[in-house]
């Protein structure tokens, strides 16, 4: 396999210094630090692979770019990522080629928004990600690496470069990495990737074009109901305030609200059918987010439109520390125009 010469274009440059100041100046980062992909560390990451370098994993069909398994195993260096990482980042890029993504639109849009990644299954453990205390923040390799180097192929493979391909106009800290695991040692639900058709025991990624998180928090009830509702309630707001479109929401519930709703019988398909009854609202309740202009347009006052297209629609992710009654709800980029799509992690054994 070696003996394959790779197609990227080489540089002689004397130090580490230098090339991250060559990458910096031409666009190539997301604005921090790299680790200089040389040849001998992408060739340990296409070893890893077990795939040839010249070979596609997925193509954005609007502007026909290939991304090619170098071209993952380079950024992936450069984001920091370790060679066992490259079957998560290969399931991810198939993910994000699947039509129902609409890769182009979401990277394009004004809108912002950026791929939130969840992995399942043994690679979890494998990879030591973390699905508990600070799940969205800083702290862990795995979860920032392998979320940066989406983001580094989507600069230096697509062109998705803000102000450029990048439209976004505000954008959200998830466009450096928006990348968690499920905490499913510590949960009796059927963890994502098994509900969305892969075989248990079997990794998998879901990804979904997301907005930044919302967090939410009620300590004051041991009703499921009312748990949800908090839920719901901020499902709704968003609805009012940023986009009306039907699709995916994601919602993260950690450990004290989990054992609360796990006490009362809830699994997750509960959750799901709750919050596709409750998340709705009225075309009239625009006026009272300042948008009274559209309040009686349509099908009138009284048109009624629902978060959810069915309660499938609702990705529910056990996940975050174990302290505090708190969750969070992440909304969809534009819920008609891109879909979650999930993807199973084969093994390289």
């Amino acid at each position: 396999m070696t003996t394959i010469a790779l197609q990227s274009r080489t540089y002689e440059l004397d130090d580490a210094f230098a090339v991250n100041e060559l990458y910096q100046q031409s666009g190539w980062t997301d604005g921090l630090p790299i680790i200089p992909p040389t040849e001998e560390r992408v060739w340990e990451f296409l070893r890893t692979a077990s795939l040839q370098p010249a070979e596609v994993i997925g193509m954005e069909t609007v502007r026909q770019r290939p991304i090619t398994v170098e071209k993952i195993a380079i950024n992936a260096v450069m984001a920091g990522c370790t060679p066992s990482m490259m079957p998560v980042l290969v399931a991810i890029i198939q993910a994000m080629s699947e039509a129902d993504f609409n890769l182009h639109g979401c990277t394009a849009s004004t809108g912002g928004s950026a791929p939130l990644i969840v992995v399942n299954g043994p690679v979890r453990t494998a990879l030591g990600m973390n699905a508990t205390h600070s799940v969205f923040g800083a702290g862990n390799r795995a979860n920032a690496t392998i979320g940066r180097a989406i983001r580094l192929i989507l600069i230096n493979v697509l062109g998705c470069i803000p102000g450029q391909l990048d439209r976004s106009t505000l954008g959200h800290a998830g466009k450096y990495s928006f990348c968690i695991a499920e905490d499913e040692e510590d949960s009796p639900w059927v963890p994502l990737a098994q509900e969305r058709g892969v075989p248990s025991g079997q990794s998998g990624v879901t990804l979904m074009a997301a907005e930044a998180s919302r967090q939410i928090m009620n300590e004051w009830t041991h009703d499921p109901e009312e748990i949800m509702e908090t839920f719901a309630a901020e499902i709704r707001h968003n609805m009012l305030t940023y986009s009306i479109w039907a699709g995916n929401y994601a919602i993260v519930i950690p450990k004290q609200l989990r054992e609360l709703l796990i006490a009362a019988g809830w699994q997750k398909h509960d959750i799901r059918e709750y919050v596709f009854r409750s998340a709705r609202v009225h075309r009239k309740d625009w006026a009272t987010v300042g948008k009274g202009n559209i309040a009686t347009r349509g099908k009138g006052p009284e048109q009624e439109f629902t978060a959810l297209r069915t309660p499938d629609d609702l990705l529910v992710v056990a996940a975050g520390g174990p302290a505090g009654g708190f969750g969070a709800v992440i909304p969809p980029w534009l819920g008609t125009w891109s879909h979650a799509v999930t993807k199973a992690v084969l093994s390289n054994e």
